[in-house]
């Protein structure tokens, strides 16, 4: 009778590890299939600063497009750049295209300045292809603080990790 129980303790467990792996597997597929339709590394992106307010602010969740051959002035793009690790969000303001390449420079809209300090040393200008993870094409306000504090929270971000593992033990089927 004992070994019965144990035995489906340990099954019930092993039930419940499983469904939490199911989970974070259904996440991270949906997060590639983005991915691929958007065309872009990183499909959805948290404005991180101030730089372009009042389009957007800190918080800030934005869904971005990449299957665009070109860009326009007045266009909010995202870009990355050599040495930094953090997606910039930022506005085209000038653009330089030819048959085979597209040039691009940008600035936030809450800057004075525009981005060439940005970007990598002894460069001038985005290349469209190279550099631009993607255009806006819609946001949702305030949903991003939740990603914010789990970046600057060491203590937040292991909590939540273990109070979801938690309740996906405690769950009874």
């Amino acid at each position: 009778m004992l070994s019965s129980l144990s035995g489906l303790k340990l099954r019930q467990t092993l039930t419940q590890a499983l469904n939490f792996c199911l989970v974070l597997t259904t996440a991270f597929m949906f997060w590639k299939g983005l991915s691929v339709v958007a065309d872009s590394p990183s499909p959805i992106v948290v404005v991180l600063s101030g730089s372009m307010e009042p389009a957007f602010q800190r918080g800030d969740i934005l869904f971005l497009w990449n299957r665009d051959a070109r860009v326009k002035v007045g266009d909010i793009v995202v870009y990355n750049v050599k040495g930094r690790d953090i997606p910039i969000v930022h506005r085209v303001v000038r653009n330089h295209a030819s048959a085979k390449k597209q040039l691009l420079l940008t600035k936030g809209d809450n800057n004075a300045m525009d981005d060439v300090d940005l970007y990598a040393y002894n460069q001038f200008y985005l290349d469209r292809e190279k550099e631009v993870i993607g255009a806006v094409k819609a946001y949702v306000p305030w949903v991003g603080y939740i990603t914010i504090l789990l970046s600057e929270n060491l203590w937040a971000k292991y909590a939540l990790l273990g109070g979801m593992g938690l309740l996906a033990m405690m769950q009874r089927e």
